[in-house]
Formats: C-alpha cells, sequence, structure tokens
C-alpha cells in the first residue's frame, strides 16, 4: 500500500511498520538539536532527570545562534551554560563565535542532515530539513532533554496534506511566494499536527535551498513536518557534502487527508502582511508602504543563492535615504562565498550594513530591533506582533528579490520595478 513521506520516515525508525495517522510510536532519533536560548532550558531538564551523558555526543548538536555575538550578560551566561555542557559532554558539533551560523543552514551544509534522517530540535523551524527529505521537527526543551539521554522518543504519526505545483514558475516568484500562498489559503492553523508534502514538475526544478525554504515555514501553517522527496537534485547537494545518500520517493495515490493545486505560471510575488503569516497578499497590492528597514537573511532566505538574488537587483544602485538595509549571511561559507563573488562588496557599495551570521533581528534578539511606528520588510519567517522589536512596529515578510527592491526605493516593490 503507497506510504506518505511522513509515514515512511516514521516508519524507518521505528520497530512498527505499518503506520497510520493518529498512532503513536515510539521512534529512533538520528540528530537532536538545540540553540542558546533552548538548550539551557533542556540542560536544566538534564541535569534534574539525573542524567550523567547523553546518548550520543557526535548526534546532538548545540548551536548558539540567536543572540550571538552575546549581546548583554543574560545572553552571555545562557551560552556559557551551553559551552559548559558541550565540554562535559564532549559534544563533537558544538558551535559559536566563528565556527556559528544560524542552525538550520548550518547543519545542511555541513552534511550533518540528510535524507532519511529523523531531526528533533528545540526550535520550531526545525522541519527545515524536510527540504532535504528528512522528518524533522520541533521539539520542547524537555522532550528534547529526554532524546539527549535516550536517542529516542514518542511520535504521533500525522496526516499528510498534499501540495502539487506544476509548471514553470514566472520571473521573480521564488520559493518563498509558494510557502506564503500556501499558508495564505490554508492559514495558520491550516495544517496543525499534519505533514506538508510538496510535488509537481514546479517542486522538482527547485535547488535543495528554495526547497528548504518552503519546508521552513511549514510551521507557520501549524504544520509538523514540511517533507520533499529526496531526488537526484537532494542527493547531488548531500554528496558534496560527503553524505552517500540513498532516494526517497513521493508516491501520489498514498492516502493523504486533502490536496492542494497549483499552476505555477499563476503563482505571484507576494508579501505576509501585519501581524500574521497568513495574510498574504500579491506585492502589487500593498506597494507603496513606507519602510524604515530591510533584513536579508535568517533560516529562511539567508543563503548563497538569496544574497545573490539580492544583489543582481542592488548591483550599481544605492538603498534609499532613511532606510536601514541590514545583510545577515546565514553561515561563515555563505559570508564567505559572498566575498568571493563580490556579493558584499555589492551590498556595502549600495549603503548596506553587512552583519555576521547570527538570528538576530528576527525574533527580536538584536542587530535590528524596531522602534514604536516602524514598518519592517524581512525574508524572515515570523511577522506576528512585537516579533521583531515595539508593539507598535510592523513587519512584513517577502523573498529576497522583494526586499532588495524594497531596499531600494524604501517602499515594498515588485522586483520587477527596478531590474
Amino acid at each position: 500500500m503507497p506510504k506518505t513521506l511522513a509515514e515512511k520516515l516514521l516508519a524507518a525508525h521505528s520497530k512498527e511498520q505499518d503506520l497510520k495517522p493518529g498512532q503513536i510510536i515510539n521512534a529512533k532519533i538520528d540528530v537532536v538539536l538545540a540553540n542558546d536560548i533552548t538548550a539551557p532550558l533542556a540542560i536544566e531538564s538534564f541535569h534534574k532527570m539525573g542524567a550523567k551523558q547523553v546518548f550520543d555526543p557526535t548526534k546532538v548538536m548545540l548551536v548558539c545562534d540567536h543572540f550571538t555575538p552575546n549581546k548583554d550578560i543574560k545572553s552571555a551566561e545562557q551560552v556559557k551554560k551551553v559551552r559548559e555542557f558541550a565540554r562535559a559532554q564532549n559534544i563533537l558539533h558544538y558551535y559559536e563565535g566563528g565556527e556559528v551560523g544560524v542552525e538550520h543552514a548550518l547543519l545542511p551544509e555541513l552534511g550533518l542532515v540528510g535524507p532519511w534522517d529523523l531531526v528533533v530540535g528545540a526550535d520550531s523551524h526545525t522541519c527545515t530539513y524536510g527540504g532535504l527529505g528528512a522528518f524533522a521537527t520541533g521539539f520542547g526543551s524537555t522532550d528534547v532533554a529526554y532524546a539527549m539521554v535516550f536517542g529516542e522518543n514518542w511520535f504521533k504519526v500525522p496526516e499528510s496534506i498534499l501540495v502539487k505545483i506544476q509548471g514553470h514558475l514566472p520571473q521573480f516568484v521564488t520559493g518563498k511566494d509558494i510557502i506564503l500562498t500556501v499558508i495564505g489559503k490554508i492559514g495558520v492553523d491550516g495544517a496543525t499536527y499534519k505533514a506538508l508534502e510538496f510535488t509537481g514538475s514546479a517542486i522538482s526544478e527547485l535547488d535543495v535551498e528554495a526547497r528548504m525554504t518552503i519546508a521552513n515555514m511549514a510551521i507557520e501553517a501549524g504544520g509538523k513536518a514540511g517533507l520533499f522527496a529526496a531526488d537526484q537534485t537532494t542527493l547531488n547537494y548531500t554528496r558534496q557534502r560527503g553524505r552517500q545518500d540513498q532516494e526517497l520517493s513521493l508516491e501520489e495515490d498514498a492516502n493523504y487527508v486533502s490536496r492542494l493545486e497549483f499552476k505555477a505560471e499563476e503563482l505571484e510575488v507576494v508579501v505576509a502582511c501585519p501581524h500574521l503569516p497568513e495574510n498574504v497578499k500579491p506585492v502589487e497590492e500593498v506597494k507603496n508602504i513606507k519602510l524604515d528597514q530591510v533584513v536579508l537573511g535568517s533560516c529562511t532566505n539567508g543563503r548563497i543563492s538569496d544574497l545573490r538574488q539580492a544583489a543582481e537587483l542592488i548591483k550599481g544602485k544605492k538603498v534609499a535615504k532613511g532606510v536601514r538595509f541590514i545583510v545577515l549571511p546565514a553561515t561563515p561559507n555563505i559570508y564567505k562565498q559572498a566575498l568571493k563573488e563580490g556579493l558584499i562588496e555589492i551590498f556595502l557599495e549600495a549603503g548596506a550594513v553587512v552583519g555576521p551570521p547570527t538570528c538576530g533581528p528576527c525574533l527580536g534578539g538584536h542587530m535590528g530591533i524596531l522602534a514604536s511606528g516602524e514598518r519592517c520588510l524581512a525574508t524572515t519567517n515570523r511577522n506576528f506582533k512585537g516579533r521583531m522589536g515595539s508593539l507598535e512596529s510592523e513587519v512584513y515578510l517577502g523573498s529576497a528579490y522583494v526586499a532588495a527592491a524594497s531596499a531600494l526605493t524604501g517602499y515594498i516593490t515588485h522586483p520587477k520595478e527596478v531590474k
């Protein structure tokens, strides 16, 4: 009987093979992840359990990316706690300082996650790795502590929604526009505890970075996971990073609870307006909204393809007067590649502020906090009230193309207007 991607992946890590939605299973975990905000809580739970050591110091990964470089004493103490735990446990994959990148860009880049993996992280955007064909999902810090100790946990097999996109995407329409369009259609609770599984000719044409962007925001529709087949494009990506993975196929005749179909040619460049990711509108309907800040970065759109898209529009031009354009490459390697290609110089010449790899302003951490009444267009993943600073500020979500175009004009702008 055909199986959904979610069923295949969970069955591969469980003694139970004939899985059904709603079934509770115990599954072995390949990667356990936490960051400088969530790891301290998990570490506290770890010690309260009376645990002495993690199940495998090569499979527990600690990435200090949210408030780093340390923005204040409290964040410094948090990182210190994680650092000391990593040393005591001989954690191989501990990252801070010049090695650290935004966790959901860093782990795929280093080949630490890939097809057929089961990944849990104390961060809701752990679902990013579904773009590589992994079952990846966010856990609370207490559950992550349990996973650190035992290397397993319980899962409820989710129902799956099939999202099929056929055809060829128009110019400037990206993975970010695809996932925002889906969220706009089903709402922020439309996939609650379900897996969103993506297929179709337009999906097959996407590179791995675009797929990870889509998977990253499955949680913004309430999804337990966002999943893609692992095809040759996926395997080429992971093999370049030292992995030897197997294909994972999607069967469209599996038992999907619902199906969404889109014609790629009809998709538009869109933005999500305040204060929910479901408040999606074509850029043309919200153009000329004045901006104070534009942010290019995050685990959603801080990869090299995003920097290239933005630089394509920015090159030889100047950021609008009065607009703060903040560029945060998601990892040190992305930063180095952007330097090599001349992208960093393009941004600096245009008047952008280029910062280190960090989550920074995405969660209202630092390096771009909004004051009362200010508006920001960001390539990040959430625009909840107060997400990036003041409760009286506003955040709009869009692609790297929209970010670049808007930085140039000072208003929300369609990329075609500045090309």
